[in-house]
This record gives C-alpha cells, sequence and structure tokens, in this order.
C-alpha cells in the first residue's frame, strides 16, 4: 500500500461518497481472513492501518507462559524475559508478523473491497432513485428483447415490460419511445430489478393526472379503476368542487381529455377486410363515486338499467343486481366483462338477476316459507327440544 492509496480513498470519498473508514475496515477484515488461509490462525491476529504511509502491517499477540504449548498464541517466559526484563507471566506481547508478499496481498484485498464498495454504492444509488418514481409514471427508450421482456432504458437502467404488463396488441420496435408505470423496484445483490407496466389500472389514473388539469390538482379524484386493458375499463370518479362535474371533466369537450388519454396507448388488431394493421381504442366507461355502496353499484353496471340492487345478510360483500330481463345481456356484458369490471371497481361480488329470474326466485322462497309453516308441531320443534330429545334417548340407552 502507499499515499497513493491514501489519494485513492480521499478521492472516492468525495466523489463517491464512500466512506474511508469503511473501505479500511473491510480491507482489515479481508486481510485477516487471507492471513488466517495463509498460516492458520487468525485468534491473535490485529490488522492496524498506517494513516502516514498508506501501510496495512499484521501483528500477532502471544502470551508468556511457563511451558509452550501452541507457538503461535504463547511464548515461554525466558524468550520474553530475552527481549525485556519487564514482562512476566499472563502478559500479552504483540510481534509484527507481515510477510514480504503482503503489501501485494493488502493491495488486492484493497482493489476488491473498493470495487465491491463501488457495485453496493452505486446499486444503493440506482435504487433510491427509482424507489422514489415507484407508483409514477416515467418515459423510457425501447432498448431491446427477448422471450420474456421488453427491456425499457429510463436513463441509468433498463427496466424489464413483461408479457402480462403489456397491452394485449401493442407492438414496438427498437429506440421508440413509450410510457410506463413503475409498480415495483427491487434491490437484490445481483442489482437492481425495475418492473414497469403498461396494463396496470393505474397506469390510467396516472395519464388522467398528467393529461387533465382538475386531475392533476386534486379537483376531481379518481376513487377507483378497474380495467382490461386494450379493451375496456371503468374508473370511478368524485367532484370536490360542486361546481364541478366529475364526470363531464374526465370526458372533456366532445370527448377530447378521454381522447387524449387513449391516445397514449397503441394496441392494434388486424382488419380482416384490408389485411392492415389498424389501431384499437381502449373504451373507458367513466361513472361516479358514491359512499352509498347501493348506488355505487347502480352506477357501476352502466349502461344497463337496473332496477335494484339486494345484499347478502350473510356475506356484506355479496350482492345481487336485478335488471329488466331486456337488459340481462347488457349488464353482464361480453364475456361477462360488464359485470366483472363493475365487481372489481366496487369491490363486491356481483350476481346479475333478469327481473323475471328473481321473480321465479321470490316465488320459491315464498312456497318454502309456507311449507314450513303448514309442518306439524312436532316437525317445527325447537333446535333446544330436539337436543333435549335426543340426550334423552342417550340416557335410556345407557340405562339398558
Amino acid at each position: 500500500m502507499s499515499k497513493e492509496m491514501l489519494e485513492a480513498f480521499r478521492i472516492l470519498e468525495e466523489e463517491k461518497h464512500i466512506n474511508k473508514d469503511d473501505i479500511i475496515d473491510a480491507v482489515k477484515e479481508s486481510l485477516k481472513s487471507a492471513y488466517k488461509r495463509r498460516y492458520g490462525q487468525s485468534e491473535s491476529a490485529e490488522i492496524e492501518f498506517n494513516e502516514k504511509t498508506g501501510d496495512f502491517k499484521v501483528y500477532t499477540v502471544r502470551e508468556v507462559v511457563e511451558e509452550v504449548f501452541d507457538s503461535r498464541l504463547e511464548i515461554s517466559l525466558k524468550d520474553a524475559l530475552a527481549i525485556s526484563t519487564a514482562y512476566e507471566l499472563g502478559d500479552k506481547i504483540r510481534f509484527e508478523e507481515s510477510p514480504k508478499e503482503f503489501g501485494r496481498v493488502a493491495a488486492q484485498s484493497a482493489k476488491q473491497t473498493i470495487m465491491e464498495k463501488m457495485r453496493r454504492q452505486m446499486r444503493e444509488v440506482t435504487f433510491n432513485e427509482y424507489k422514489e418514481h415507484e407508483r409514477e409514471i416515467m418515459t423510457g427508450t425501447v432498448e431491446r428483447f427477448d422471450d420474456r421482456f421488453i427491456y425499457v432504458n429510463l436513463g441509468t437502467i433498463e427496466a424489464q415490460l413483461s408479457r402480462q404488463d403489456q397491452i394485449p396488441g401493442e407492438t414496438f420496435a427498437s429506440h421508440d419511445r413509450i410510457e410506463v408505470y413503475v409498480y415495483k423496484v427491487e434491490n437484490n445483490p445481483k442489482g437492481v430489478n425495475v418492473f414497469v407496466s403498461r396494463s396496470h389500472p393505474e397506469f390510467i389514473k396516472r395519464i388522467m393526472e398528467q393529461e387533465i388539469p382538475e386531475v392533476f390538482d386534486g379537483t376531481v379524484e379518481i376513487m377507483s379503476v378497474a380495467r382490461e386493458a386494450g379493451d375496456r375499463t371503468k374508473v370511478a370518479v368524485r367532484s370536490h368542487n360542486p361546481n364541478v362535474d366529475a364526470i363531464g371533466t374526465i370526458v372533456g369537450r366532445k370527448g377530447a381529455n378521454i381522447k387524449k388519454v387513449t391516445s397514449k396507448f397503441h394496441p392494434k388488431r388486424l382488419d380482416q377486410k384490408t389485411g392492415l394493421w389498424v389501431p384499437v381504442e381502449e373504451n373507458i366507461d367513466v361513472i361516479e363515486w358514491v359512499d352509498d355502496p347501493a348506488e355505487f353499484i347502480y352506477n357501476a353496471i352502466a349502461p344497463a338499467e337496473v332496477d335494484q340492487v339486494l345484499f347478502d345478510e350473510e356475506d356484506e360483500k355479496h350482492a345481487t343486481v336485478v335488471v329488466p330481463d331486456n337488459k340481462l345481456s347488457l349488464a353482464i356484458g361480453r364475456r361477462g366483462q360488464n359485470v366483472r369490471l363493475a365487481a372489481h371497481l366496487t369491490g363486491y361480488r356481483i350476481d346479475i338477476k333478469s327481473a323475471s329470474e328473481f321473480e321465479e326466485m321470490e316465488v320459491e322462497w315464498a312456497q318454502e316459507e309456507e311449507s314450513f309453516e303448514e309442518l306439524p308441531a312436532n316437525e317445527t320443534d325447537t333446535e333446544e327440544a330436539v337436543e333435549a330429545d335426543f340426550a334423552q334417548e342417550l340416557v335410556s340407552d345407557d340405562i339398558e
């Protein structure tokens, strides 16, 4: 080691913000391990660093004893007195043990330690930088592809956009500029992983915050989003200003705001007539969010009309929605999409019933109730009476 290494420590501390003492301590531990591998023990070894010369030295400590059993840890009283007549039994004596090759080992250890510290430091800096952007939208450049991911360059790292996080039908080429939603940032020994999405429901919310001033300033709040990316989305909104219409604000004049939002997506489909790939707009339904669960579910089932909403007494998160017969298909939606999105939006499990189906259910319930009321008295005994009879039978059996 040398003064040049001291200068390197100083530069690392000032420019890379890597603490010099941390490096020195790490090098000491590394040298102690190297000494143990070379000489078979390190319990008595002490590593010291000279701040003036930049040198590391190894010292071992030996105890003064009458009879030596381990020369690495002990020294005889006779040999100790040859060094100094002041030594007594039980004293500890330090010996410099730095072998000739120790300087080279120290230099290599310092280099490895510094490189590892720098890697960790850079990982930490990168992690903190992107952790601050978690749950936000960032703009990046498509760099490369593999079987699992599209890799998006966000500046100092390549984020991973998986297949399930892409909007179905979207296609990208290298160097395309795209916006992505950062939903998870992980720090691990191999490096920092940033996971991004374009299909995440929060992507819609963040885009609306960017494109609609009233959402950005909090006048209109997006309460929940249910999304099947590339096809259809339901957004529940409310206004914190009685003079501002939440739905009208989100939609915009002649749908201008919604168009600005959907222009951020690039799904395409193959036109069967022309054989060309054509853009597909993701349909966004905007509904009013209200505190009353029944009214909220009414709104969420739109565009279908709703006759009534009934809640399960035994399961408060289960609702039965009754709709006119001619609106049943609309309420359920294509492949169940409308009711599925409504359920995700409201947080309720929703069963859709037509008015005629519900009438039949009511008739069945009434018949069951009448049948129960008409049962003979002995068949309508209370639970307590049945249990008493059963107990009596057990007693009788025991007596017999």
